[in-house]
């Protein structure tokens, strides 16, 4: 077994509320644009569920929208009905049978709804999507001001219909709790509804939901606010941010500061550091430098100036990297994305590379019966000794 004297930050257990999470590493929220209705299928349960069983503490399923219209594409996952949540409770189990911590990010994606799935063009909805039966819907934003040039225009919200998206937020949450997940994000990030209302490039309003930081953080805050109301005291909420806009008279770090400390006012337990999302190339792209955790300063500035836990995410690549994040205090969660897409097993190959699980003690007995047996057959190999 593992020495627990010697345990790596990555591989030890964190407490938030009452959910106990086995290590600090997190799958990211990755849209897989393969729902039919927004109901989740088997390739979700295959998706995320092996992530579960390579040694994840946190599995987030994908951005999930609480009202059809809140979709980015025809694949997007939902959970606007009962049934949504019957579709996801398999999968919430599990990952709990795995030993994760399953957990869904709530999210609308405002003005930037009703597009293409990414590998037919990953923009405005075009004639050949249209042939394949993938139609347009009305989509909503701060204003009627369109993501970018020839993309759909939105329906600036009324002060009544965001009322009623609070709700959905907070009736979402409620059926996510009914459909087992234990931790919930608040998708406020990357150019979608949530960050459209943050951001002053994209909110131009000047009525109570617009104009100075307090105006632009209402929406925000409301929606917290609600999901916090109905998701159990027990369990923990985290709320993902745009840490930065990474563009001119954008949204800034100290706004993220803020904003963090009034949504830990609220409830919220962890701050999941993302960045950009203005940028039609793509949602996370931060108009700023890219390089091996490039935004992990952003978790880092947040942790310290707003008292609140962080969650590192972007080109963390390995074990050692992680670990040194948490190491130095940085953030308080490591979150991966495309490197689990990569090798589902990340976390368990990262606890043998920081030489804490040599025996594959933290595998699943069905597979650490053998593994541990070929390695020991390999270290018999001449020159592998």
């Amino acid at each position: 077994m593992a020495d627990a004297s010697q345990t790596p930050h990555l591989f030890t257990p964190l407490a938030l509320r009452e959910v106990t999470l086995r290590n600090r590493i997190v799958i990211s929220p990755m849209c897989q644009y393969s729902a039919h209705d927004g109901l989740a299928n088997d390739w979700h349960l295959c998706h995320l569920g092996s992530f579960a069983k390579g040694g994840a503490g946190l599995v987030f399923a994908e951005a999930t929208a609480v009202v059809p219209e809140g979709r980015i594409t025809h694949g997007d996952t939902g959970i606007w009905s009962d049934a949504h949540a019957d579709a996801f409770r398999p999968i919430a189990r599990f990952i709990r049978q795995m030993g994760a911590a399953p957990g869904i990010q709530l999210a609308h994606a405002g003005r930037r709804a009703s597009m293409q799935r990414p590998w037919y063009g990953n923009g405005p909805l075009a004639e050949t999507d249209r042939a394949r039966g993938e139609v347009a819907w009305p989509i909503v934003g701060p204003t009627a001001e369109p993501f970018s040039e020839g993309w759909l225009p939105p329906t600036a919200l009324s002060e009544a219909a965001i009322g009623a998206l609070v709700e959905a937020f907070a009736v979402a949450a409620r059926r996510s709790l009914a459909a087992g997940f234990e931790v919930a994000e608040i998708h406020g990030a990357h150019g979608y509804l949530i960050h459209s209302f943050l951001s002053p490039i994209s909110n131009r309003r000047n009525d109570g939901y617009g104009g100075e930081l307090a105006g632009r953080m209402r929406l925000a805050l409301e929606v917290a606010r609600g999901v916090r109301t109905v998701w159990p005291a027990s369990q923990p909420l985290f709320f993902r941010i745009s840490s930065v806009d990474g563009m001119a008279g954008g949204w800034s770090i100290e706004d993220s500061v803020v904003l963090a400390k009034a949504l830990k006012e609220l409830g919220v337990d962890v701050i999941d550091c993302s960045s950009g999302g203005h940028d039609p190339r793509g949602a996370t792209n931060s108009n700023t430098g890219r390089g091996p955790g490039f935004q992990v300063p952003y978790a880092a500035k947040v942790r310290s100036e707003a008292g609140i836990a962080t969650q590192a995410v972007g080109l963390i690549l390995d074990g050692p990297q992680a670990e040194a994040i948490l190491a130095e205090g940085a953030a308080d969660l490591i979150a991966i994305g495309r490197e689990a897409l990569n090798d589902p097993y990340w976390p368990l190959r990262a606890a043998q590379a920081l030489g804490f699980d040599p025996e594959y003690a933290l595998w699943p007995e069905q597979y650490a019966w053998w593994l541990s047996r070929r390695a020991k057959a390999l270290a018999r190999l001449p020159g592998r000794s």
